[in-house]
């Protein structure tokens, strides 16, 4: 797990990361934005690989999301 912690708590790589591959493709809108939208919605007709790239998408946001509340959490202590 050392050996990951380096790069889990990289904030500029996750933050390129959930611009580049987080969003893409980007038209006509950010592909996770679509997904979302579908989920809001009721998330009526999406199968098993829907899920799986809704996670796929998230999961470089929610790393950042980590990595700045981790940073803010510190801040405050």
């Amino acid at each position: 797990m050392n050996d990951l912690k380096p790069i889990l708590n990289n904030l500029s790589l996750w933050a390129m990361v959930s611009l580049t591959l987080g969003l893409a493709p980007f038209l006509p809108e950010p592909h996770v934005v679509g997904k979302i939208q579908w989920v809001l919605g009721g998330a009526a007709g999406m199968t098993g690989m829907d899920w799986f790239d809704l996670l796929l998408h998230l999961t470089p946001w929610l790393l950042l999301l980590r990595i700045l509340v981790l940073r803010i959490r510190n801040k405050a202590l």
